[in-house]
Parts: structure tokens; sequence; C-alpha cells
């Protein structure tokens, strides 16, 4: 419930009364003695003088919520709960008579700090989240009101307490004022242009542009609802710990993007070309619910000389709407925002920095109660890894389609074009052809594909380089030909005479670092290209010509007045790399090869030029002996029709010094050379672990024939990350021959088989049974057990599965003692699992679970959703048989690690980066436990120092994205350690020797990112 609302149903003239009579008045010769009154002594139903009873106390507690349900407007909470939350307050009230501390000790901790001391000492579990809100929001305003009596008793005499008093006064009178004021006119105003605001944002942005659905009758736009197909991202999350490690292991997961939002606040989205970006964007802004959507994109706002103030956002991105006054700073003060920042890679690179100096401005200066969320989109080399790491933003990938969703985007693309009879046929060209397939991994590509191949009665080009010419020739004056609007206004443009005039802009755009021109530039560059183009200046001037590039290309657009760009940044790279080649300006494009936003164009400059010419930009790119640059030149090869034989070898040779990766990033970054890297990928023999498990991550990454036999040889491999590998990307290739190939001569140890979908099913059924099963999808009992042996299975993984409401079968199953529920749609029951033989559980992405606090026999525990309560006892259960305690995804967001002492069998903690910050209070409540002897802590969820030492924790895992400075301040507060790991980020020191500086009397192993 909104405080304000809160405040106006419980002002302090109601509070102030009933919350006196709970108070012994002060008589004559009181507080004579110079010692503090004890708060037993305070309080009218406590000690000798015992005035006032327990009934009374729960009156006065029924008045107060007597008032609050029965004000104005929406009640704070269920009346059905309302005689629950008088027994809960009475209760609470009742406590004051119970704390260990005196009056001048309570005035010091403040209103709130002493509202938390009375909740613990009288918990209150069983309440809605409303009901618990409202009470804990009606304890700290009562303690306000307490303290500020006490403040006035005439014993109080500290002159800084008189001070103390004076603001708490100041205070009250402040709230009071304010809350009389102008909370609830704000409030309506505001709800009402939000409404008309979300209106606008579903107009403008629930439209999808599908290139290529370009057929008679057919419109090139979807809706979005029905376009839009549900991404994926990768990042980095944490398995479970192996023997010996004190924390969870990194590794790489593919989660779907809602998900990923969902449980990260600061987040920055890397995806190439037409990777489905600014249609996630777009995806977001029609369908949140719960937070205001800011679409900001950075090609518009740039141009002006200072990036926009929050009351500016609007505004600087053409809404024809005003807000209230003071709206956007509410919204964001509030922690109602939800704040999009699109196109880091269309800035120049030297705005970049005055981009990143404006969004964390923001970010820091607009915290948000509620939790602002933060989303900045670039493409995958940009920035360096990690760039804003250090502020709290959590990176993450958005993953090529995979092969069921690119069968799913053809068969949607076929069902809006009406064209089902062409969707079978493609769909086989796909699986016959893998460097296709590849290509149609990327949501922009797939689309073009889909519309050549029926254009074309199923041929398909089998380059980049010629599917974008053929899209050209399509989308420039096949679709005008097909819908009969030929010669629209008398203007009758062929496709290479608008390919001339278009390049030419783009590569204006290109060497300017900019994305979008003002359109008397654009007028001016067309106007001396004419010149050159007599078939399209015998038809019109510049502006006639550019109105009609405009209204018919296709691929020039006016993304708001006076302002020309280009409709896909693809087109954009493509036609300005046939400019370049043409005018010769191979110098200008080796010169920029440093710059990240040209990778594309010198890719696509190499495929447009001829064959001496792209001898000499493969030589040039290797000249500088820069490993990017080599890398870049080796996925050139990929582009190019012919190449000179010992031009070849040289860039192979040279990228051969490159390999094996020695990291996942590195291996991430060789799988972009594409395909021709799999030749020079080597075997297991002579690699490190490290080495061998990022080959097998390229080779993953590649996903097409060509790497099953690289993987094959790596299927003996004893690393378990090598072997996770294996299993992971079993979706990327035929189910059942990768099976045969791979899986079945794997060792199985701690090795969970991932089952995806039902081919994956039907072949772990021809499989001998796994003991460990992770299966994502809908998948009945008897299905999960045909591929599992009941007798022996270990450990069951359940996600994204409907099929499943009752947890009763599990009773069947003797040997598990491990189960993972993860993003179930049904609320399901816990109790049934009290009487198996569980050693750990999971819960991940499943709010409103049921019977947790029953499970007393867990000695392991995953929790992966926010945790309902005030406390952690009033969820987890309450046993000494607990041990390890992992905790994810916003779990502490409501309870933080109130009451973590009680659980005194505890001895190991985990707290990941998707957690949220902590606050000092909750490192306090780990200060408090003393028996906790091993801690994994991620950086992104430290608190400010000053901290208290933890002198009980001998093993600590860390993982610090940021290198050894990040944890510098925090080293002190382990004086007991002995043993340390550290997972460092990808990007960041690599040096032992500095971590170890850390820890001088401790033990530290280093894991490579």
């Amino acid at each position: 419930m909104d405080p304000a609302v809160l405040g106006t149903r419980l002002a302090s003239s109601l509070i102030a009364p009933a919350l006196r009579k709970l108070l012994v008045q002060e008589g004559p010769g009181a507080g004579l003695t110079d010692r503090p009154v004890r708060l037993s002594g305070l309080v009218s139903f406590k000690g000798e003088k015992r005035t006032l009873t327990e009934q009374d106390v729960e009156r006065l507690a029924g008045k107060l919520v007597r008032a609050a349900l029965d004000g104005p407007g929406e009640p704070p909470f269920p009346h059905d709960e309302g005689e629950a939350v008088v027994l809960a307050l009475a209760r609470t009230l009742r406590a004051l008579g119970d704390l260990g501390m005196d009056d001048v000790q309570a005035v010091r901790l403040g209103h709130r700090e002493l509202a938390r001391a009375l909740r613990t000492a009288a918990p209150t579990p069983g309440l809605s989240t409303d009901a618990a809100y409202f009470l804990d929001s009606l304890t700290e305003w009562a303690c306000l009101h307490i303290l500020h009596f006490f403040t006035q008793r005439s014993t109080f005499v500290s002159r800084t307490l008189v001070e103390q008093s004076r603001g708490q006064a100041e205070t009250i009178a402040k709230l009071d004022a304010l809350l009389a004021r102008t909370p609830v006119r704000a409030g309506a105003t505001d709800r009402a242009f939000e409404e008309r605001y979300r209106r606008y944002l579903a107009l403008r942005h629930n439209r999808l542009t599908i290139f290529g659905l370009d057929a008679r009758d057919t419109a090139d736009t979807w809706p979005l609802d029905l376009a839009y197909l549900g991404l994926e991202a990768t990042a980095d999350d944490d398995a479970p710990p192996g023997p010996g490690s004190p924390g969870p292991v990194p590794a790489t997961v593919r989660l779907p993007v809602s998900a990923a939002f969902a449980d990260h606040a600061r987040v920055l989205l890397r995806g190439g070309a037409g990777s489905g970006k600014t249609t996630l964007i777009q995806w977001l802004a029609t369908t949140t619910e719960d937070r205001v959507p800011y679409v900001l994109p950075l090609r518009t706002l740039v141009r002006a000389a200072r990036l926009p103030a929050p009351a500016d956002f609007l505004a600087g991105t053409d809404c024809p709407h005003t807000p209230p006054d003071g709206w956007a700073e509410r919204v964001l003060t509030d922690g109602r925002a939800l704040v999009m920042v699109d196109g880091l890679d269309e800035v120049p690179a030297a705005d970049r920095a005055r981009v990143r100096d404006w969004l964390l401005a923001l970010v820091r200066g607009y915290p948000g109660a509620g939790g602002n969320r933060w989303l900045l989109t670039a493409r995958p080399t940009a920035v360096r890894p990690q760039w804003l790491a250090g502020d709290g933003f959590t990176e993450l990938a958005l993953a090529p389609m995979d092969g069921e969703r690119v069968t799913a985007f053809v068969r949607r693309w076929h069902a809006a074009a009406g064209a089902a009879e062409h969707e079978e046929p493609l769909l086989d060209v796909l699986r016959a052809k893998p460097d296709l397939a590849l290509l149609a991994a990327n949501p922009l590509m797939c689309g073009l594909i889909c519309a050549l191949h029926r254009a074309r009665r199923g041929y398909l080009p089998p380059r980049r380089k010629a599917l974008y010419d053929a899209a050209l020739q399509m989308i420039l004056t096949e679709r005008d030909r097909q819908r009969g609007m030929g010669g629209l206004n008398g203007i009758h443009l062929e496709t290479e005479d608008q390919i001339e005039l278009l390049q030419r802009l783009a590569y204006a755009l290109l060497l300017a670092g900019r994305s979008e021109m003002d359109e008397e530039t654009a007028l001016s560059l067309l106007e001396r290209a004419l010149r050159s183009v007599p078939a399209a200046a015998a038809q019109g001037d510049a502006p006639a010509i550019l109105r009609h590039l405009l209204l018919r290309s296709g691929v020039l657009r006016s993304p708001a007045p006076g302002t020309v760009d280009f409709a896909h940044r693809t087109f954009l790279d493509h036609l300005a790399a046939r400019y370049a080649v043409e005018e010769g300006h191979f110098d200008v494009l080796l010169g920029r090869a440093g710059d990240t936003q040209w990778e594309d164009v010198l890719r696509m400059a190499v495929a447009h030029a001829r064959t001496r010419e792209r001898g000499r930009l493969l030589r040039g790119l290797l000249a500088p002996a820069v490993p990017r640059l080599t890398l870049l030149a080796l996925a050139c090869l990929q582009d190019a029709a012919s190449v000179d034989q010992e031009v070849a070898e040289e860039v192979r040779e040279r990228a051969a010094e490159l390999i094996p990766p020695g990291s996942q990033s590195e291996a991430e970054r060789l799988a972009q050379a594409g395909r021709l890297v799999l030749e020079l990928l080597p075997g297991p023999r002579g690699l490190s672990d490290d080495e061998a498990h990022a080959v097998t991550v390229t080779a993953s990454l590649l996903g097409e024939e060509g790497a099953l036999p690289v993987l094959k040889k790596y299927r003996a491999h004893p690393s378990f990350a090598v072997r996770r590998q294996l299993v992971g990307t079993w979706h990327r290739f035929p189910a059942r021959r990768y099976a045969d190939e791979v899986l079945a001569h794997l060792d199985r140890d701690r090795l969970d088989l991932t089952v995806r979908s039902r081919d994956q099913w039907e072949a772990a059924r021809s499989m001998a049974p796994w003991r460990r099963l992770d299966l994502t999808g809908s998948f009945t009992w008897p299905e999960i057990l045909a591929v599992a042996d009941p007798e022996r299975l270990e450990s069951l993984a359940l996600t994204d599965n409907p099929a499943v409401d009752d947890l009763s079968p599990l009773r069947e199953l003797p040997a598990l003692r491990t189960l993972t529920l993860r993003r179930s749609p049904h609320t399901l029951d816990l109790a049934p699992l009290a009487g198996t033989a569980l050693n750990h559980l999971g819960v991940i992405d499943v709010p409103g679970t049921r019977g947790l606090s029953t499970l007393r026999r867990l000695a392991s525990l995953t929790i992966g959703y926010p945790l309902p309560g005030a406390a952690l006892t009033d969820e987890l259960p309450f046993s000494d048989r607990l041990r390890s305690l992992f905790l994810t995804r916003g779990a502490v967001r409501h309870t933080g690690l109130r009451a973590l002492s009680i659980l005194s069998g505890l001895g190991y903690l985990s707290l990941s980066a998707a957690l949220g910050p902590l606050r000092a209070a909750d490192w306090e409540e780990l200060a408090l436990h003393g028996r906790l002897t091993a801690l994994f802590l991620a950086a992104e969820v430290l608190p400010p120092t000053p901290l208290e030492e933890l002198p009980s924790v001998t093993r600590l895992g860390l993982h610090l994205p940021g290198g050894p400075a990040q944890f510098a301040p925090y080293a002190p507060l382990f004086p007991s350690v002995r043993a340390v790991e550290i997972f460092p980020g990808a990007t960041t020191d690599q040096d032992p020797a500095a971590y170890a500086a850390l820890f001088p009397r401790a033990e530290v192993a280093l894991r490579a990112g």
C-alpha cells in the first residue's frame, strides 16, 4: 500500500492520543535519579503500576486498524484479515515492555530501528503481503510518536537528544502537512497521465516491421503480440558447488529475456545487427505493467548538446503528451521506472563516455525505493566487457535463435504472409544447408531468407553479400512491382539507381559516426549525387527524390520530422562498404579497423572487393598484429567469394596463433570468425582444462555439422566443465545423432542430462537411464519417469513445466536427494516432500510456493524468489539440519537477512549477484550469526563500508568482475579466512598475486573467467 495513503488514513491526530494511553504519565518528583529509566517502567501495562490490561491494548490496536479499513478509497488489506492484524499490532505494542533498552537508547536508535526491534521481539507470520506491509508501516509510524513522547519527558535532558526531539517534532509536523496536502491529488493526476502515455506507447511501438514481408495484399508490419518471438539471452550464472569449492561455479546459461529482466535491475544487453535488441525494447514498452517505460533512442538524443534530464525524456523522443510537473522525478524517485536506452553502438566512440556518465548519474541519482530498472543495448564489441559491471550492471547477450526458434519464426512468417506452401520446403533447405541455417539464427536474416525463398521459388544465395543484394532488389523495386505501384508520383527508379544514391548517404553517415542525419544534409548529398545518376536527375530534384526514397524505398525512413536514417543498420553498413570499395577508399577502411562500429563494414567491403583488393584489405588487417583484427580477417574470409590462396593461408596461420582460446570470453570472440575456425580447433591432447573447455565452447557456438567431429574428440575428457558443456550444447545438434556420438560416451559423474525438446526426450529413452535429469518443458510424470530409473534417480530439475502441479509422485523415488523447480506456472505445494529423503531443494522463480517451512530434513536449500514475511524464519524451515543456504534472484527483497542467526546449524551461505545489494543491517545479521564458516559473495551484493568483521568465516568464495580493487576495502573484514577461491571478470586482472595480496594469510585460488 502507498505510504501516502496510509498517512491519510492514520494521521498523527489519531495515533498520538491512542499511543499516549500506553505510556506512564510523569508525576511530580519523577526522574530525579540520573540513571535512564527502562522502557518497562515507561509503559502502563508493565511493572508494579499496571494500569492498562492486554485487552485495553487490543482495543487501542483495533481502533487504529478500523480507522484504516473504514477510511475512503481502497482498503490497505483484505477485511477478513482485520482481526489478525489487530492481534499482531497488539503483540507488537506489548513488546515495548520486553525490550532490553532504556529511553535514551531507543531515541538513539531512531523510529525505524525501534520498529524493527519490536517486529523481531514479536514476529507476525501468516499475514498476506498487503497486511504485513500495512503492519510494518503502522509500527514505524507509531514508533515515531513514541520516541516523540520520550523526548518530552523532564528527565530527558541531554542536549543532543533535545535537538533530536525538535527534529522529530518538525518531521512529524511536516509529514502531517504533506500527507494532508498533495499526494492524493498528484497521484490521481499522475495515474490519469500514465494511462494516456501507455496508450501512446501501444500505438507507437505495437507494430513490428518484418523485412521481406512484401507480398501483394500483405502488410509489411505485424501486431507485436503476434509477431514477437521470445528470445533468449546468455549470462553468467552460478552452478552448484563442486567438491572442495567454497562457492558456486560460474557457468554460461541461456535464459528467456523476460526472465532475465525480472531478475536484474541494471542490464547491458549486447546483440549483433538484426538480433532483436530494438524489437525487445518495443515488446517491453508495450507489455510492462509494473513500471513506467521510457524508450530513449541514443541515435536521436546524442545530437543534442546535452543528454536529457528525466523531465525531458518524453520531449526528447517526440512524445506529443506533456506530463504533469515533476511527474518523471516522482516516477524515478518511487522506483517505478523502466528506462531503456537503445543503440550505444550508434553513438560515435568519442561520445560513449558522455553517455556512460549521463546514465550513471541517473542511476545513482534515482536508486528508487521500489527498484527502477535500467537497460542499455549495444552491439557485442561496442564497448569492452564489464564496461558497467562496477556500477551494478549485469551483462547479457542475445543468443542466436536455436533450431526450435528458427522453426517457430519460419512458421509465423509464412502464416502472416499467407504462404504456407513455402514453409516446409524452406525448413528442409535450412536442415540441409548448415551455412544457411547459421545465417537464419538472426531474426532479421531469417525474415529476409523467408522472403527470398518465396520470391525466388526456392533459390537462396549462400553468402551474406548475395543475400543483402537480393534483399535490396526485392525491397527497392520488386515489392512495388508486385503491388502494381511502379512510377508512383511520376518517379520510377531502378534498383541500381536507388543504390547509387542510398550508398552515398550511408557512407556519409558512417564517416560521421552517426546513424541519422538532418534532412538538409541529406538533400545536399543527394543534390551532388544526382549529377552522377542522370536517370534519377531527369525525374526530379533532390527534394522530390528524397521524398520518393523515404516513401517507397523501404530502406530509408524519417524517424522524426527533419531527420533521415536507415531502416536497419545492416543496410547502412552494406551500402557504405560498397561505396568505399567503388571509390577505392581502402586506407579509410583500414584506418577505421580499430573502431568496432566498422567491423561489419570491413567484412562487407571484403565481400564487395575484387580479388586483388581483398588481398590488400586482409593483409592490412593482419599488419598491426592485433588479435581482434586477426580474427576479423579470418571472419572476412567466409564473406569472400574468392581469395588469393597465399593470402588465405597467411590469414589462417596468423589466426592459428590465437588458437586454442584460453577462456570463455576468448572462445566467444573466436566463434565470431565463423565456421573457418572449426578446421583450426585442436583435439584435447596437451590442453589445460580451461583451454579444453574453451574449445568446446567455440565449437558449440558455431553449432553446425562441422562442429560435431570437434566435440566428439572431447567426449572422454575428465573435466567436469568440459563434460557439462557437451551436455548443455545438445540442443544445437540433431538429437539422436548427438546422443549416440557424444552423450552415450560421457562419464556421467555429477552430470545432469538436459532435455529441452520432444526429440531429445525420444533420444533419452534410447540411452541407459541417467541418475541426474534436467527437463525443460511440459512433461507429465509418466513421461519424466520414462527416461529415468525410479529406483536410482538421484537428482531432478524441472523448468517451465505446466504439466506438474502435484509433487506426491516424488515419494516413490527412494534415491532422490536433489530437486530443483524453476519457473513453474502453477503454485506448488511442497508439503508432500516432507516425507522424502531429499537433501537439497532449489525453488527458483516460483513465487507463491507453499509448505516450505515443513521441510525440516533438508541439509541444503536454494531460494530464487522473493521470500514473503518480515524475516527469513517466517518462511524457511526452522531446523538445525539446514547446513547450506543459497540465496539468489531477489530472495531477501522483503525479509533482508533478518533472523539469519536463528538458523543455528547453518555453516555455508551463498549470496549471488542476482540477489541484489545488501544493506548494512543485513551485514550486521551476518556478523551476529557467528557460526558461518564458509561464505560465497558476489561483489554486486556488497553494501558500502564501514562494516563489522566476520571472524567465523574461514573459507571464502568471491565473484569479482571488477578485479582485486573491487574487494580491497572488504578483505580486512575476514581476519580468520584461510582458503579463498576467486572468480574474476573475463577482462579484469588475472594475476593471482594481485588477489593473493588481499589475503596474505590464506591460500588463494584463481578460477579463470
